[in-house]
């Protein structure tokens, strides 16, 4: 898909972090956005900073978990601003780490919710009508690095390896219907955003009854810290993502000097009938307290 200007986009998670970054992107691009997002303050600031530079831009409060709420979502991108051309189904939340045993249904209904069945719905609610209008256009869902890698049990992990799976799947579904639509799957490492603090969108009935120990209180601080610090900043990711619209490239792995060998050293385990390796990656980042995952 080489033309953005004139053409519309839906990015989900787009008040703050990646889907911030992109509908920034993607507005500079000529392109009208539609903005997704649970966080409805935030929403409304990313929607009037956009809209202040010039962007012509639609807000919709969206929880992706709730299927109804995202065909609403379609619907209202429809009705504003005809045909999508692009969709990034880029919601997500942390949580449920620590030992898997010691997860909770509350966990898994959350984190599940978003970041896999928050993808389904998105392909759902808006792949149809970008098929059948026919013109170029593209789908990005954000996995992550550790929807590629191997190492601890965490529920995000879990959801991020179905991600990247989906994404595989709909691209050969695509080709398969001859449509011309593009899929990408976006695998980041580190970026400075506040995904670590994830738990302020949980829903009041999926919380858990226990809090958090105020050790992994400060442990998710610190680590939390440290990903707004060291983090790559979410304008180079989206960068990264105009780029592989424009090639038609699938993987778009944002710290491809660090991905790639966690990658590889799994491929060696499977290939070789080894014990998959540990997580190189979450020791990296300073350790993973109980009751959550980056």
């Amino acid at each position: 898909m080489q033309e953005l200007g004139g053409k519309v986009a839906v990015v989900t998670g787009a008040a703050s972090g990646i889907g911030r970054g992109m509908a920034e992107r993607f507005a500079a691009e000529g392109m009208r956005v539609v903005l997704a997002d649970v966080e409805a303050d935030a929403l409304a600031t990313a929607e009037k900073e956009l809209a202040a530079d010039g962007a012509d831009v639609l807000a919709v409060q969206t929880d992706v978990a709730d299927r109804d709420a995202v065909f609403a979502l379609s619907d209202a991108a429809r009705d504003r601003f005809g045909a999508v051309h692009v969709l990034c189904n880029n919601a997500g939340v942390s949580g449920g780490g620590g030992a898997l045993w010691e997860t909770t249904e509350h966990d898994w209904d959350w984190v599940l919710g978003v970041n896999l069945m928050g993808v389904v719905h998105g392909i759902q609610a808006f792949v149809p009508a970008m098929v059948a209008h026919g013109e170029p256009g593209h789908i990005v869902n954000t996995s992550s690095v550790l929807g590629l890698s191997s190492g601890g049990g965490s529920i995000y992990s879990v959801t991020k390896h179905a991600v990247t799976r989906l994404s595989e799947g709909l691209l050969h579904d695509l080709r398969a219907a001859g449509s011309p639509l593009g899929v990408s799957a976006l695998c980041p490492g580190m970026i400075a955003t506040h995904i670590v603090s994830a738990e302020r969108n949980r829903p009041a009935n999926l919380r858990n009854d226990a809090e958090p120990s105020e050790d992994a209180q400060r442990l998710w601080a610190a680590m939390q810290e440290r990903f707004l610090t060291d983090g790559m900043p979410p304008a180079e990711v989206a960068a990264m993502v105009v780029d592989a619209i424009h090639a038609d490239r699938f993987y778009v792995l944002t710290h491809p000097d660090m991905i790639k060998p966690l990658v590889e050293a799994r491929m060696a385990a499977i290939l070789g009938d080894t014990d998959p390796p540990a997580a190189q990656l979450i020791q990296m980042m300073g350790g993973r307290p109980q009751g959550g995952s980056s």
